[in-house]
């Protein structure tokens, strides 16, 4: 029985985090999470076009009925807030060309949609997946367990 399937997405120019879950009878269950990374001295064409390729693969593959992007939360590093911004681009560009809705949301607000307290720390965010879907271990990287929240957001927004 196939039920809703929402993809997370952490934006990154250097890793890119994606979770899968999917909604059957109003229960989540986490199907799957990764990461997409780029060569760390790649010039950032290179970069945006891996992402490119691999987000098209990953949405082919698994046919998202949503989409769901953490916002830019602007930091003190702005290369790194612009670096971040174009991957979001992509993803957005994947999203559209794929005919997929996507759902956005602030990192503030993903803390207190799962948390209750947009002063959490992303340690307790991750932690929370863990428990969510009793899970061992937190999923990893990092990037991987944030996209799965981002995910997990929009079903507890719904």
């Amino acid at each position: 029985m196939k039920g809703r399937r929402i993809l997370g997405i952490d934006p990154g120019s250097g890793r890119l985090g994606h979770g899968l879950i999917e909604i059957i009878d109003g229960h989540a269950h986490l199907i799957g999470h990764g990461c997409i990374e780029t060569t760390i001295n790649s010039p950032e064409p290179q970069k945006l076009a891996t992402i490119y390729e691999e987000m098209v693969a990953l949405v082919e593959t698994i046919k998202p009925d949503l989409i769901a992007v953490e916002m830019l939360f602007f930091a003190r590093n702005v290369t790194t807030a612009f670096s971040v911004g174009q991957a979001r681009g992509v993803v957005l560009l994947v999203a559209a060309q794929a005919n997929v809705p996507i759902a956005e949301i602030a990192p503030l607000k993903l803390k207190k949609v799962l948390l209750g307290n947009g002063a959490s720390k992303k340690k307790d965010i991750q932690n929370f997946v863990k428990e969510y879907f009793g899970l061992e271990k937190i999923p990893k990287p990092d990037d991987a367990a944030d996209a799965i929240a981002i995910a997990l957001s929009q079903v507890i927004i719904s």
